[in-house]
């Protein structure tokens, strides 16, 4: 029989899952430094990826990746900058809204997101490597089962990056 988890369990697991997330965000950035990406802008780019297009191309609104990346639109306006600067996405009219422009991810965008892909798991095979494969698979199913719960219970989230009620 197994006891249930106290609250110092949950504090120590909130600070656990804390420190190595920091663990993992600076050896990430000191992996991807040389590629001249941040972690801010790898997930802008990871993001776009993922964003539906037609001819095999991924566009997004800017305010659609602000609301996905859980920041203000100003501050993905900065991340955007910096990767047309770099080449990695482009900017293009909206064919709907004349007002508006899409983000397209380049080749050189795809080629980034690819090095990015490779760090991340690079990362993450080196700081897990001394957990057991059932352990790794025990702590990601646990940590699903507590971000579904979350999210079932918390208030709707604002796009400005605040969350709570609007």
């Amino acid at each position: 029989m197994t006891t249930p988890p106290t609250a110092d369990t949950a504090a120590e697991l909130a600070d656990a899952l804390t420190r190595a997330m920091k663990r993992i965000r600076r050896q990430t950035m000191h992996r991807l430094e040389p590629y001249g990406i941040t972690p801010g802008q790898a997930r802008a780019l990871r993001t776009l990826a993922h964003a539906p297009g037609c001819e095999g191309r991924e566009t997004m609104r800017l305010s659609e990746l602000a609301e996905r990346l859980h920041i203000a639109p100003r501050s993905a306006t900065t991340v955007v900058d910096a990767l047309e600067e770099a080449g990695l996405v482009t900017r293009t009219p909206d064919p709907t809204d004349r007002r508006a422009v899409r983000l397209v991810l380049t080749e050189a965008g795809r080629g980034a997101l690819e090095r990015i892909g490779q760090v991340r798991h690079e990362v993450a095979q080196e700081y897990f490597a001394p957990v057991s494969a059932i352990e790794q698979a025990a702590l990601l199913q646990a940590l699903r089962g507590a971000e579904t719960a979350f999210e079932a219970r918390r208030p709707a989230h604002r796009p400005d990056g605040a969350d709570g009620p609007r």
